[in-house]
Order: structure tokens, then sequence, then C-alpha cells
């Protein structure tokens, strides 16, 4: 019979609060950052230090590739959150209900850049693909606009500009282009630059807008607001200067060499936030008009003054000196008389992102949320001369990479630690329950009893915890380099501890009683102590106590009697040292892993080699097995986890989840889940489940992946020309081909050729003129051929319609333009009727102009389609000047300007936030009061 084995899935993943690879943002009430965290986006609470919500991906299957990062995030006024992700892909996401409402797939390469239009109803992003597409994200079916080509580097960062008309984006490549978006040409290519630009915003007034490069300053572009209208009307001497809507206003010299990360105004525009790749905000005050004109005149006054005493000098020295018309040249404000320095802020950690919250404090100028690159958040309060830290988010994370994760004997408690702390989480929920702070700690493990734990670190000392109060008990000094492992003995007694300065030493547990104290601490006494000729990497305990195996850098295994420490084996064959071990629970098996890459499984009766396995594609860190039995687990520097039978030597599973290396890795006691610890600074969860699997089945499954992985990297799409775009840039069709576009194109495919048939079948029926009832095909759920065509095409996801119809050949084409015309006639249809028409003409234009067959179809379907489109166009228009009219007799009857009513809503609610806010404390001084008089009264 062929075995089965139980499946493992990812379940739950913590400790990560914000990872590097993304931006932060506020929502649009100001109460929550969203922080990006690996794969998900955490909503935070950052006065009360929660995450309220998780935006992620609901991951049912271990076999579904590797989880994708967060590297964009944008939020609008509405509650919507635009998130894009590493494989080019945007999703919405409700923020109320924490649901992906819609995914777009427009990118070849990972998103890099997203901003919504004012409205909300628009949804710029740009890719390391270089492109640009624009989304509709207005109702409920998101569609892609249009696809801007022009740039030749990564898309950074998208403006919008002129009442959402136009379309600034910067790139790698050192230019930014202006684009409009109702043309969809590229209206100018700004240049100056030395080097790639990394950011750009404009102000709420669209007054200026800031580029952040490289360069050591900030150049600023006034943005000139003109109707179409007048440029018609002027004169054609400057015709190029009068489409020159950016304009070089000046430069802002940083104080900080670095690069510019982000450069953000907040929301007055009062204030530019420029962010360096290093620990330092510059923040700068924008002044108005006035107050720029006063500075300028000021600064115009002092330079007369100077010039005025050089000249008096110049006349007692009998030189003459006249000063030209200087009080009739006109006051020039420049930028420096706009943008003022206000302060500096800095961090004890790297900057990774920078957002303002878009709700003014009572107290102070603004609200700025930091991403450091040590898994924090900070919220800082900006004032006229200080900058204060309100709020931070640390305790749910380690501030570096995870080294060891150690379970309890219960499974109850997990125990990681890192560089400087030490946590005690909950494996079930992973919430932190304890973080104590430590040395660097490489290894760790619970005491028996599971109330003390203990911890080797870098320094070579050994760390005593208290579990229950969170506090370090006892340091010990014991070995003069880094103790790299700790393995306890079977039965409780002690431990051993395996180290860099060439001792494995044997540890006893004592209960010394302390003088002043009533209660016994933990304590460690060294019994023995084993010399070894090289570095003790990894020790390990056979569990019937009869060996000690240590590896050691020497890339041998050292195998002794545990009892009289007399030498049994010693294990050859790894090319490069061995950094990790474990012995079967039967004491049968025990397996090595390599920095060779290489996994060994050896014999301990003899000291054989059963098998040696390539197992990972870099340096394999931890491997255990499951108790009972010879399953065991493996992780390695490749970031995945893999499952592995040891007495058949196969692969049964491969877990893909972490964004990279792997560390650590602990099995529960009864193997139920395990818990793997990364430099992505994540620990994860994986559960097992009761879906069998067999070896077989596995197998051909990766050969399937393998095999659709080679598909997108075939040797045409590899080796095929490229088409050059042109200087002033191209438009394109948004979306990509995907898998589930290829999908839809077979089910279309299908379904013309049942309903081909089907008609067949009818004309022949009424050829026979035959007596009986004509039998349907049952599989076309009692629809007419023309509806069951149409229901095919109307299941396409509207996004995915025209890679999905690009995809299809001239002859299928063909006779899905023979339906258009009955579908025309329904009024829910004429809007996809349109959209297929445009595309199959767009795709085939050069057969169907040179295909006899197709003349008749064409003409027929133009004589039906321009005046359905027309009549619906007319009705269109005649509700939007009704709507319009409405609007103007709703305003003059009323003396209050007229308001959108989704806006006015979002206002009220808002407002009864903030008044309920306000009573919650005046409610609980009125209970306070209540209870100390009854008290009194008492």
């Amino acid at each position: 019979m062929v075995k089965s084995y139980l499946r493992y899935e990812p379940a739950a993943s913590f400790g990560v609060v914000a990872s590097n690879d993304s931006n932060i943002s506020y929502d649009s009430s100001g109460k929550h950052l969203l922080s990006p965290a690996l794969e998900k986006v955490g909503v935070w609470n950052v006065r009360q230090g929660v995450c309220v919500k998780t935006l992620a991906l609901l991951s049912t299957s271990s076999r579904g590739g590797p989880s994708l990062a967060v590297t964009s995030i944008a939020s609008t006024t509405t509650f919507q959150v635009a998130v894009g992700y590493a494989d080019g892909s945007v999703r919405i996401w409700d923020c109320n209900t924490g649901t992906c409402e819609t995914t777009l797939n427009g990118h070849k390469g990972a998103v890099s850049a997203l901003r919504y239009d004012n409205s909300g109803s628009n949804l710029a992003s740009g890719g390391k693909d270089n492109d640009i597409v624009l989304w509709d994200v207005v109702g409920d079916e998101t569609t892609g606009r249009f696809r801007l080509l022009g740039h030749r580097d990564q898309v950074t960062d998208v403006v919008f500009l002129d009442n959402d008309k136009k379309l600034v984006s910067s790139s790698k490549d050192k230019f930014m282009r202006l684009w409009d978006l109702e043309t969809k040409y590229c209206m100018q290519i700004i240049s100056g630059h030395h080097s790639e630009i990394w950011s750009i915003d404009v102000d709420s007034e669209e007054r200026y807008l800031v580029t952040g490069s490289a360069d050591p300053e900030l150049r600023i572009y006034t943005i000139k607001h003109e109707s179409a209208g007048e440029l018609q009307g002027s004169d054609n001497s400057g015709a190029e200067s009068k489409w020159e809507v950016l304009k070089l206003f000046g430069e802002i010299q940083r104080q900080n060499k670095d690069r510019v990360g982000t450069v953000r105004f907040d929301k007055s525009g009062d204030l530019l936030a420029c962010q360096v790749a290093g620990k330092m905000v510059e923040i700068f005050r924008v002044l108005d008009e006035a107050e720029a004109k006063r500075k300028a005149k000021r600064r115009v006054h002092r330079k007369k003054e100077k010039k005025g005493k050089s000249a008096t000098r110049s006349a007692e020295n009998g030189d003459t000196v006249s000063l030209p018309g200087e009080e009739s040249a006109a006051l020039v404000v420049t930028v420096t008389d706009v943008f003022k320095l206000l302060q500096t802020l800095r961090t004890s950690k790297k900057i990774c992102s920078i957002s303002f919250s878009p709700v003014k404090p009572k107290s102070g100028l603004a609200t700025l949320a930091l991403s450091l690159n040590n898994n924090l958040l900070e919220v800082h309060s900006i004032e006229t001369e200080t900058t204060t830290k309100t709020y931070s988010v640390e305790l749910p994370g380690h501030r570096s990479d995870v080294r060891s994760v150690t379970l309890s004997s219960d499974n109850t408690l997990l125990m990681s630690t890192s560089h400087n702390a030490i946590k005690i989480w909950n494996p079930s929920t992973g919430s932190c329950l304890r973080t104590i702070d430590s040395g660097y700690g490489l290894c760790g493990s619970f005491v028996p009893g599971n109330r003390f734990a203990l911890v080797g670190t870098k320094e070579g000392k050994l760390e005593i915890i208290d579990v229950g109060s969170g506090t370090c008990i006892e340091v010990v000094e014991a070995h003069g380099g880094s103790v790299r492992s700790i393995a306890t003995l079977p039965d409780g007694s002690g431990f051993v501890t395996g180290s860099a300065d060439h001792d494995v030493k044997f540890w006893e547990y004592v209960l010394p009683q302390k003088p002043n104290q009533g209660s016994k601490h933990l304590s460690v006494t060294n019994d023995r102590t084993l010399k070894m000729n090289d570095d003790a990497l990894w020790v390990a305990i056979s569990p019937d106590s009869k060996y000690i195996a240590v590896a050691l850098l020497d890339c041998t295994i050292k195998v002794h009697f545990m009892d009289t420490l007399k030498f049994f084996l010693s294990l050859y064959g790894h090319k490069l040292p061995v950094l990790c071990m474990d012995i079967s629970s039967d004491n049968a098996l025990m397996v090595s892993g390599s920095a060779d890459k290489n996994l060994k499984i050896w014999g301990l009766d003899f000291g054989d080699c059963h098998k040696s396995i390539f197992a990972h594609a870099d340096s394999v860190m931890a491997v255990k097995f499951v108790d009972n039995t010879h399953y065991m687990f493996s992780v390695g520097k490749d970031r995945v986890v893999k499952y592995w039978d040891a007495d058949k030597f196969e692969l049964l599973l491969t877990l893909e989840g972490h964004h990279a290396e792997i560390w650590c890795l602990a099995v529960s006691s009864l193997g139920d889940f395990i818990v793997t610890g990364s430099h992505d600074r994540s620990i994860r969860r994986w559960d097992r489940t009761e879906e069998p699997f067999f070896i077989e089945e596995e197998k051909e499954k990766r050969l399937d992946e393998m095999f659709e992985a080679d598909v997108d990297s075939s040797f045409e799409s590899r080796y095929a020309l490229k088409a050059e775009v042109p200087e002033d840039g191209v438009v394109g069709v948004a979306g990509k081909k995907t898998k589930e576009t290829l999908t839809a194109t077979d089910a279309i495919i299908d379904a013309l050729d049942i309903a081909e048939v089907e008609l067949q079948r009818m004309d022949e029926h009424k050829a026979e003129k035959a007596g009986g009832k004509f039998q349907p095909n049952i599989i076309m759920l009692g629809l007419s051929p023309s509806d069951y065509v149409l229901r095919s095409l109307s299941n396409v996801p509207t996004n995915d319609l025209e890679q999905t119809l690009m995809a299809l050949p001239f002859s299928d084409a063909l006779k899905l333009l023979v339906y258009l015309k009955d579908w025309a006639s329904k009024p829910d249809k004429v809007e996809l009727v349109s959209r297929v028409n445009t595309v199959l003409l767009q795709t085939h234009h050069n057969q169907l102009i040179s295909t006899p067959a197709a003349r008749p179809i064409m003409t027929s379907l133009s004589d039906v389609l321009y005046p359905t489109v027309k009549q619906f166009k007319e009705v269109l228009g005649f509700n939007l000047a009704a709507l319009d009219h409405i609007k103007q007799i709703m305003s003059s009857r009323s003396d209050a300007p007229f308001r959108d009513a989704k806006k006015r809503l979002l206002e009220v609610r808002s407002h009864q936030t903030k008044r309920l806010a306000a009573r919650t404390p005046a409610k609980e001084e009125r209970q306070k009061k209540k209870q100390k008089s009854s008290g009194a009264g008492a």
C-alpha cells in the first residue's frame, strides 16, 4: 500500500512591525497607520500600540509559491487602500472590513509607486518594469485605462496635477515626464538631475513641485495652470514655453549628503519633509506669498545697505561708485524666500519611510510618522522650535534577526533571541508576553518545568531567565568564546554547551539559598569539560544518554560516550563545517546539515552514512527530527523549509513563506506544528493538517510548477527583439497576460465551439422537419448559443478582458464578432460590446480588412453599434445635465454651498467620533465622583 503523509501549511506570522521594502501611510482618518509587514499590511493604532487589523491574503496551501512582499502603499480619502506587491499586482483593500475588493495585474515587475488622485477615482501605479498604468477604481468593477511607456528605468514616484488631468512621473533614468491624461501624450520631459530621482511631491494648492535625488540639493518647480483656450489663442512665437507646465524655480541645499528617500508635503502644504537614506529628516517651512515677499524685501534691503556701506567706503577713498536703477528694479521672490529650514529630526537608526498625518494636531504644526530599518514605528510631533517623539511601536518585534527559537516542553511558550533582547511569545496567538534585555543570544533552551530558561550569548555568557517575572536572574561567565549550542540532558538534570573556545562543558542545575531571601533561585555549576581540537559549532545528545556528538569547525563530527567521555566515532564527509545536527528519538539515526548545502543521514551504531542529500540551495542552518518518527525538517539560507522522510530519503514538502535567510527551527513535542525564525525578523508557525498527500503526487506537482515557470522565461520571450520606445513615449494596453487570462481565453474558445455545434444541430433539426421536440445540449444550461457565449464572456474579470481577447486566434475572434450584433440590443451589455469590438478591431485590423468574409460582418455591426452607442450617450448626457440642473436649484434655494453627500457623511462621522472621544473622559470623571461620594456617604 502506498504510504500517505499529513500536510503542513502556514498558519501564523508574527514579530514584524514594519518591513523595509515599502512605505508607510496614514489612513484618511489619521487615527491608524498602515505599515508594511512583509506580505501583510498592519493597521496600527499607534497611540495604543495595537495592530487593530491586518490586510493579508489567506494562504491556504503550502504549494502556493513564495509569499509576495508589499512594495508600495497608497490610501485615499475614502476607506480604500491600494497595496502594490513584488509580483507586479495591485490589490484594493477595504480598510473597514479588511477584505480585498479586487486584484489588478498590470506590471511585469514589482510595483514601486502608487498614488490616488484627489477624487479617489483614479489610481496611478509605477513599476520596476519602467511602465505607468492608470486604473479606474470607481464602482464595483475596477478596470485598467491605459499604460504609459517612455521611461528607461524604474518608475520611482507619480503625482497628479491640474484637477487630475495631468500626471508627473519620476524615474531612475534621471528624467521626469509630464503626461496629459486626456490626450495620453507626454507633454514635457524635465531634465537637470545628475542622478536617479527617488521621490516627488506637490503641495495641496499645486503651487510647487519638489523632487529629491542623490544630488546635494532639492529642486523646486513652479506649476503653471492655464486653460486650453488661452493656450490656443497665444501666438506661436513662444509655443514651446507656453506648453512648459513645470518651470524650475530654484534649488535648496540639503544638509545631509546621502540620497533622498522621500519628499512629502503635509496636507495643508505649509511643511515639507525631506527624508534621506540615513538617520535624518529635514523639515522646511513653506511661506505664503505675503510672507515670501516680505522676506524678499528684507533681503533686498540688506543687500542695498551692504552696497551703500561699500559705496561710502569707496567715496572716502576718493573712488566714485554709481548704483544704477536699483530702487526701480522689480522685486523677485527666490526659492530661499519661500522655503525656510525649520528644524532637523534625527533618529537612532536609519529611516525607511515617512508619512504626514492628514489631521492637524491641536498643539504643534503637524504629526510625522517614521518607519525605521530596525522594525520600529515612531510618531513625532513637529512644533515651531522642537520635535518630540510622542509614540513608538517596538514591543511586538525584534530589532534585528531572530537567531534562535525554542519551545517549552508543553508547547505553550516560545522563546526567541536576537542581538539585544529575549522575547517570550504565545505561539498559538503570536502575542508577545515578555521582553528581556540581554546580550547577543545565539541559542536557548527551557529548563524542565518551564519556569526558567537559558540563553547562550555571543560573548560566551550563560543568562538564566525567570520566565514568569521576565527578568534575568543570573549571568554566568561560561566560555571564553561564543556559546554556539545548548543541549539539554535527557534526564533533565543539566545541559551541555558547545563554544568557540574549543570546550564542551557539562552543567548541573542547583538551587542555592540566598541568605536574605526566603525563596530559592536557579543556578548552574560546571562539573565536567570535554576539550576539543577546534571550535564546537553544535552539540547533540542521544535520547538514551549514551552518546554525545560534537560538530567541529574542521568539517568533522566527533562522537563520544557520555559517561566516560571516551572517543567513539569520527564522521567525515562534509566539505564545509557542519552547522546543525539532531538525533532521532529511537537513537538509530543522526542527521547533520552543513554549509555545503547537504544533509547527511548517519547510523549511530556503526557511524556509516546512509544517504547524502543535496537539500538546499544555500547553507543548511537547522535540522530537527519529529519526536517518535524518522521525519525531519530542515531550513536554510535559501528561505525555504523542507520536510523529509529519513527512511526513504525523500523530500515530502517544500514550505515557502520567509523573505530572507532562515536561521533557526523548533518542532513541537507532538509534531503538530513547527516554528521558524528568520533574517526578515518574522517568526512563522506551520501547522500540521488532516489533509493527506502522497510523495508521487507532490513530485508531479513540483515538475508542473517548474514547467510553468519555464513558460514565462521561454526562448521566444527571452531572446525576442524588444520594440524601442520613442523618446516622447507611447500608450499601451493596461494589464498583462497571466494564467487567469489564458484560462478565460480557453473558456471563451470552448463556449464558441459548443455554440457552433449547437447551431449546426438546430439547423439540421429544422432541415429534417422532424416532428419531435429539439433536445438542447445540457452543457448550455438551457441558454441559447448567443447567451451561452455571452455568459462565458461576462465571467471574465473586467480588468482582464483586454488581455483575454488579445489571446484569441483570428478565427475565434471572427466568430465572436458575429454575436456582437445580437448583444448590442441589450441595454446592460452595450459597454461590454463596445470594449470587445474595439479590442478585436485593434488587434486583428490587418487581417480583418484583407478577409472578404469579415466585410459583411463589419458592415452589419457598424449599422447597429453606432446608433446604439449614440443613443446611450445621449441618455447619459441628458441624465448628467438633469443632475447638474438639480444641483443648481438646490444651491439657489439654500444659502449653504452644495456638498457631495459622501463627503458630508464622512465629515458627520468624524465629528461624531470626536464628540464621543471628548465625552468619554468627562463621563469617567463623573463616575469617579459618584463612587467617591457614595463611599463617603457609606
